[in-house]
């Protein structure tokens, strides 16, 4: 759906609202009075050219839309959302469908729309309609406050470069300057990432927006970024963020009352004494010998490593370098 409005976003949530708040079948005409927005249509032919592009739309996006009728006394058909089949597969949205569909749950989690929310419900009991609102209440796991997503959002959809200060991992990351072609904004396990190409690096990147510093600067003319054909920014996402998979196992040997984030994730094999110390040898899981290397040799030598042998060499040539590094005069 290229082009999609704001509005015509908050009308589909509430839409879905209404029709998940709800175990009864209710009808267009009912719709029309209830959900905000479609007292905006000029007419009755305009309103329901309407209502059937969102039922399109919302079947589109997987949303498990019924029809049907109240008793055999009605003449006319209903519509509801079954709330057992609202639970939905992989969608697959190009840029502007996920712009709008972020744009929707940012929305809805903003106070503008929480008093619409409550209006509707309010309508749809003020109706005669049964609503079950335990089931019907809309809670987005995900949360839209970053004051960096709005203007990292409009840039999504003006198809414009982005230049912006970014914090690696964490609070007391380093801070880099970046120029990125933003391609999409997408959430993964309850937070936002922007997902995009970065100049900098000459590389396709995701950035966690809750890590991105203010002020944005969007530069160059609309309709200049262009997303590349086939592009998975959820899989982008998943593969820069979920732990890479296990390949093997490392046996380590940890000095008695020491490293004890080792033991947490670690299976202790039985006592062992090293270089005349007691202590434990662990199993881990090895998911890359570079992480785990440089984590092991930041303990010194109240951890050494067993297995596998380029795991070892790996964290010899790590405190080969920080030796190497300290024989270097501090200048004064």
């Amino acid at each position: 759906m290229p082009g999609v409005s704001s509005a015509r976003a908050e009308r589909l949530v509430n839409l879905v609202l209404c029709l998940l708040s709800t175990r009864q079948f209710l009808t267009a005409e009912r719709i029309r009075g209830i959900v905000p927005g479609y007292a905006d249509a000029p007419g009755d032919e305009a309103f329901f050219r309407m209502f059937e592009r969102d039922k399109t739309e919302l079947r589109e996006l997987g949303v498990p839309l019924e029809t049907g009728r109240r008793s055999s006394f009605d003449t006319v058909d209903g519509y509801r959302i079954a709330r057992q089949d609202y639970e939905l597969g992989e969608i697959d949205l190009d840029t502007d469908e996920a712009a709008a569909v972020a744009l929707a749950a940012r929305l809805w989690d903003s106070p503008e729309l929480a008093a619409p929310a409550q209006g509707a419900l309010l309508k749809l009991r003020a109706a005669g309609v049964e609503v079950d609102e335990d089931q019907g209440r809309v809670q987005p796991h995900v949360r839209a406050g970053e004051p960096a997503f709005a203007p990292l959002l409009a840039a999504v959809q003006a198809g414009r470069a982005v230049t912006f200060d970014h914090r690696r991992g964490g609070p007391g990351g380093e801070v880099a300057h970046r120029t990125v072609e933003p391609w999409g904004v997408v959430s993964w396990r309850g937070r936002w990432y922007l997902v995009g190409f970065d100049r900098d690096r000459d590389a396709p990147r995701s950035f966690r927006v809750s890590r991105i510093i203010e002020p944005i600067r969007a530069i160059g003319p609309q309709g200049a970024v262009k997303v590349p054909p086939g592009v998975d920014l959820m899989g982008m996402v998943r593969r820069n963020v979920d732990p890479p998979p296990v390949v093997g196992t490392a046996r380590v040997w940890v000095a008695a009352g020491r490293g004890y984030g080792l033991r947490r994730l670690g299976t202790v094999v039985g006592p062992r004494t090293h270089g005349g110390r007691p202590g434990d040898e662990l199993e881990l899981e090895l998911r890359g010998n570079d992480a785990v290397a440089r984590w092991l040799a930041g303990h010194g030598p109240d951890v050494v490593a067993l297995s596998p042998p380029e795991l070892v060499e790996q964290v010899r040539a790590n405190w080969a370098g920080a030796a190497a590094a300290h024989e270097t005069p501090v200048p004064t």
